[in-house]
C-alpha cells in the first residue's frame, strides 16, 4: 500500500512539480530537485515538503549541496559516512553528491534547501548536524517560499547570500552517529537501530559473529570510531528524541531506551546534548 506525500509548497504551480524531479512514490518518484526550475540561476534555493509518519525516501543523491530542516517533527537522515537526527532546532548538511536517504519517525514538514557547487566552500567540507538559529529559520522558510517559477531576484539572491553566512558562524551539533564499513558490525548496528532498546552485551554479539569479545570490541572501534557501549548509548540517545517529541512521559522514555531509572537517562542525555530532556523539548516547541 502506496503512502502519498502531501505537497506544501502553494508556492509552486501543481504542473511544475514533475519539473523539479518530484512524483509521489507510486509513479517512482521520492525526491525533489530544483535543477530544471529557474531557481538553478540562484547560488542557494529550496522547497518545502509535508511528510506523513513512517515514510522512507529511498537513497538519491543532488548534485547540489543540501541543507535538510524539519521546522516540525523529527527526521532521520541516512548516509553511508553515518546517520543524523533532525530536531526542530536543527538541519543535516549533505555535501554535493552524498547518497543518502530520509527516515521519518514523527509527521513532520521539511525544507530542503540546495546549495550550488561551487558556493560549498563556505560551508563545512564534511557531513554533519548544524544549530539552527532564529535568524536562519527564517530566512530558510523564506528561501522555501519563493515561487520556484519567478525570474531570477535580487532579492532572493541576497536572503540566499545572508543564509550562508548566518550558517558560516554554526558550530556543529552531536546528533551524528559514525556508520561502520565493514560488514559484520554494520549488521549489528543495524539491528540495534532497529530495536535501540535491545539488552545484548558486547559478549553476546561476539557469540553471534562466532569471535571472541576483545575481536569484536576491536573491529567496532575501528570501524566507527567509538567504543560498542557509547556508539549503542548515543544511538539509544538519539533515538529517544523521536519518542520525547510524540510527548512519551520521560520515564517511559528512560525505560524504552535501555535506562533503568528517569535519572539515569537525564543525566546521560544531559551529558551527550548539554541540556536536559525537558529543555530540549522546550527549545524544541520554541522553533517551531
Amino acid at each position: 500500500m502506496s503512502i502519498s506525500i502531501k505537497i506544501d509548497i502553494n508556492f509552486i504551480n501543481k504542473d511544475r512539480i514533475a519539473d523539479m524531479g518530484y512524483a509521489s512514490p507510486a509513479d517512482g518518484g521520492h525526491h525533489l530537485d530544483l535543477g530544471s526550475t529557474p531557481t538553478a540561476e540562484l547560488a542557494v534555493s529550496g522547497v518545502a515538503v509535508c511528510y506523513p509518519q513512517g515514510h522512507v525516501v529511498p537513497t538519491h543523491q543532488h548534485c547540489s549541496g543540501h541543507l535538510i530542516y524539519a521546522d516540525q517533527g523529527l527526521l532521520r537522515v541516512e548516509a553511508e559516512t553515518g546517520q543524523w537526527l533532525v530536531p526542530p532546532t536543527s538541519a543535516v548538511w549533505l555535501r554535493p553528491q552524498v547518497p543518502h536517504r530520509l527516515v521519518v519517525p514523527v509527521a513532520l514538514q521539511a525544507h530542503g534547501i540546495f546549495v550550488r557547487e561551487d558556493v560549498c566552500a563556505n560551508l563545512p567540507l564534511t557531513d554533519c548536524v548544524m544549530q539552527v538559529s532564529g535568524l536562519a529559520r527564517e530566512l530558510i522558510v523564506k528561501l522555501t517560499s519563493l515561487d520556484a517559477a519567478a525570474p531570477f531576484s535580487r532579492h532572493a539572491y541576497l536572503l540566499g547570500e545572508l543564509l550562508i553566512e548566518e550558517l558560516r558562524a554554526t558550530p556543529p551539533r552531536p546528533f551524528h552517529l559514525p556508520w561502520p564499513e565493514h560488514p559484520q558490525i554494520r549488521d549489528v548496528c543495524q539491528r540495534l537501530t532497529d530495536d535501540p532498546g535491545h539488552i545484548g552485551t558486547t559478549e553476546d554479539w561476539a557469540n553471534r559473529l562466532a569471535i571472541s569479545a576483545k575481536t569484536f570490541q576491536r573491529r567496532f572501534l575501528k570501524s566507527t570510531g567509538m567504543t560498542f557501549g557509547r556508539w549503542r548509548q548515543q544511538l539509544r540517545l538519539m533515538s529517544s528524541l523521536s519518542l520525547l517529541i510524540q510527548g512519551t512521559p520521560i520515564t517511559q522514555v528512560a525505560l524504552a531506551s535501555g535506562y533503568d531509572s528517569h535519572s539515569a537517562y537525564t543525566t546521560a542525555f544531559r551529558r551527550q546534548f548539554g541540556q536536559s530532556p525537558s529543555a530540549f523539548l522546550s527549545s524544541s516547541a520554541q522553533a517551531k
